[in-house]
């Protein structure tokens, strides 16, 4: 017996049950691949923050110091595109849910 002849035979509740699960699979896939080429994006953008960083400020790299106020401007920097991420997001929800 073919497969199509094993789908038609299954109940209703089973293939939508059968169909969901695909689409959730699917759809997580999709976000995982997503987040492994944002790794990738942000692995290149740190190195070339860090290599603005020490051309405007020229101490060694591997002192305390460098290390630290990389990290302290990129925090800095990335809780406020953060900030204003999460408040463009909930602006559109809140436009889309007046719309309806």
């Amino acid at each position: 017996m073919g497969e199509k002849q094993k789908i038609k035979k299954e109940p209703r509740k089973i293939r939508k049950l059968r169909a969901e699960f695909t689409r959730e699979v699917r759809r997580r896939m999709a976000g995982y691949i997503a987040a492994a080429f944002g790794l990738i994006v942000g692995l290149a953008w740190n190195d070339a923050i860090a290599s603005v960083i020490a051309y405007f400020f020229p101490i060694d790299r591997s002192s305390v110091y460098a290390k630290l106020s990389y990290a302290l401007i990129m925090t800095a920097v990335l809780v406020l595109l953060t900030v204003l991420a999460v408040k463009y997001v909930k602006e559109k929800e809140v436009k889309e849910e007046l719309e309806k």
